[in-house]
């Protein structure tokens, strides 16, 4: 080797060694900031050669139907469904729309009617409210309101503060006047309606801890309900409040694992009958885990409100935290007046993959007469309960299982779906018309081996704490296979039987929350940007739109200047997730030239 080259290889070593230690030293000063430029240039690399939206349908010859729904009357523009009010339109979660001048038959005729551009790159994942006349949404640090019509904006208000690892949010409530939203750094924030002007702030958690408030909160009966985000985190609790929605006074709170005594509660506590008789931990392990990161279900006839909790922690070792960990992987049922203990759905009984129970469950009367809870966590299947004896109906695999029964140790494990599959922030969606419950899913398996005891007990609170034994702080949650191993899956499963009628997969996988309609359509995209309107009844693709950037919040519904029009919220650029990295957006669609009165009841 001539003397030239091999110092040229030497200068570039010593140059590619000194931006190793130069970058290594900034992330560890500033983890969020050299995080986010570092894992989107990656994601930009990863994307280049990403392929275009495909899918597969197919339909299930062993599903024998459900009761004829074809005396049922439509009618258009129904009283009640203008708005999208809350997080899943309805406080109990189901998704569905009443609306229907989209249908079948002019759905392919949707056209882009205007687009707000944010301007920053975000994991945009937040729900859309449409009420009152405006469209709301959040990122991370803003709250705003757009004309739902034109896209423009009526206002816009930002905070600062410092976010966690993996910031996100998931979007805000509404009621009488008043936005609502949580923050990376444990507060709850209100706001006037009209102007954005910020009345009220409540912290329910401790940053220092890791917690934080992503999920989006409901309102009710003058109470705002949100619990905090952070059980990845070493010492992060979940824990559940109700809020005065005048004040932000906390008027009751709900432990989601065992309160220790050290613990100071912000409210009156609810009964519980949880102790720490589930929660086996030698000392140096703390009990951590069932943070709520989501939305909530409420009943509004029995004031049953539906809790998601989070995974135990450390996520992949179970030896060190013995017993059923309770409220962990359960959906615990609340007295929304009180905080006190109802009931809880345990789904996952012993986690140690990070299956969550991740989102709002929905209740559902079936075709067939049964009062059911549709559960779909992360651990990738689809759960039926009878809400009159609390009973398991079914469990329907939805999306791929591999090695879930096998320990993790020493040794590497590879296993599906991955601590990012399964279906993590888009709740289960019911269709009335064919008895359908619909439920979109992530394939995407992972690779974990499991961190010793010792290692755990050394690392400081408020650490991530998922047990991963990696020094890549992209493999905290498992080493994921390649994106061009991935995929996404919408099931189209019988309420009354938990048999599948059609099921489509998609090349991307699904994140972001669906909404099925009475015009017999319903929509939903992926993280690769595929915007799909399906058949709600068979599957088949109507119509599909390329977006600039994949979508990871939510696609709703709702009626302006007296039409019916979509929006979508996209430009899901997350630093675990090797997409297309784009500015975050929201899009509104409808029938260029919808003549309303063609429509109208007679």
């Amino acid at each position: 080797m001539k003397k030239s080259t091999r110092r040229i290889r030497n200068i570039v070593g010593g140059l590619v060694l000194m931006g190793i230690v130069a970058g290594g030293g900034l992330y560890l000063a500033f983890p969020v900031q050299m995080g986010t430029v570092a894992g989107l240039c990656r994601n930009y690399l990863l994307s280049m050669n990403a392929p275009t939206g495909a899918v597969i349908i197919e339909q299930n010859p062993a599903y024998r139907g459900a009761p004829s729904a074809a005396g049922a009357v439509r009618t258009r523009l129904s009283t009640g469904a203008e708005d999208w009010p809350s997080y899943n339109r309805t406080l109990s979660s189901d998704r569905y729309s009443p609306l229907n001048q989209i249908d079948t038959t002019n759905v392919r005729g949707l056209k882009v009617l205007c687009t707000y551009d944010l301007g920053e790159f975000s994991a945009f994942e937040s729900g859309l409210l449409m009420v009152q006349g405006a469209l709301i949404a959040t990122t991370v640090y803003d709250i705003f309101s757009l004309n739902p019509a034109t896209c423009a904006v009526n206002w816009r208000t930002h905070e600062d503060y410092v976010p966690t690892l993996l910031p996100a949010n998931r979007g805000a409530a509404y009621l009488d006047g008043m936005l609502f939203r949580g923050t990376q750094d444990g507060r709850v924030l209100a706001y006037d309606f009209k102007t954005g002007k910020r009345l009220w702030e409540t912290r329910i958690s401790d940053p220092k801890l890791g917690e934080a408030v992503t999920a989006a909160p409901i309102a009710w009966d003058g109470k705002v309900f949100i619990g905090n985000a952070g059980g990845d985190f070493k010492g992060g609790k979940g824990r559940m409040f109700a809020l005065d929605a005048k004040t932000g006074k906390v008027l009751w709170e709900f432990f989601l694992t065992p309160r220790a005594g050290s613990e100071t509660a912000l409210g009156p506590v609810g009964a519980s009958p949880l102790d720490g008789s589930t929660w086996e931990n030698p000392p140096g392990i703390p009990v951590s885990g069932a943070g709520t990161w989501t939305s909530y279900t409420l009943d509004t006839n029995t004031g049953a409100l539906y809790i998601p909790g989070g995974n135990p922690a450390p996520d992949f070792v179970v030896g060190v935290r013995e017993g059923g960990n309770l409220f962990s992987d359960s959906i615990v049922v609340l007295d929304a007046q009180t905080g006190n203990y109802r009931h809880h759905f345990q789904v996952v009984l012993r986690d140690w993959h990070d299956w969550d129970a991740s989102n709002p469950p929905v209740p559902i009367r079936t075709m067939g007469g049964k009062q059911l809870l549709a559960v779909a966590p992360k651990n990738g299947y689809l759960f039926g309960f009878d809400l009159a004896n609390n009973q398991l109906l079914y469990r329907v695999p939805v999306t791929r299982m591999e090695n879930v029964d096998v320990p993790f140790s020493g040794k590497p494990v590879h296993f599906c779906p991955g601590a990012v599959g399964g279906d993590e922030w888009n709740s289960p969606s019911y269709v009335p018309e064919t008895n359908l419950i619909l439920v979109a899913e992530v394939e995407w398996c992972a690779t974990v081996k499991a961190r010793s005891e010792r290692r755990l007990k050394g690392q400081g609170m408020g650490a991530p704490w998922s047990g991963m034994a990696t020094l890549n702080p992209f493999w905290l949650f498992g080493r994921a296979d390649r994106d061009n191993e991935w995929a996404g899956w919408v099931y189209a499963v019988d309420a009354d039987s938990g048999v599948w009628k059609w099921r489509l997969k998609s090349n991307y996988p699904i994140v972001g929350a669906m909404t099925p309609t009475a015009g017999g359509v319903v929509f939903v995209g992926d993280v690769g940007g595929n915007f799909y309107a399906l058949d709600s009844a068979t599957g088949q693709k109507l119509w599909s739109q390329q977006l600039d950037g994949g979508v990871g919040g939510g696609v709703i519904t709702y009626v302006a200047n007296g039409a019916q029009k979509l929006a979508v919220a996209y430009g899901f650029s997350n630093l675990q997730w090797p997409v297309k990295v784009a500015t975050a957006k929201i899009e509104v669609l409808g029938l260029e030239d919808y003549a309303v009165a063609r429509n109208a009841v007679p």
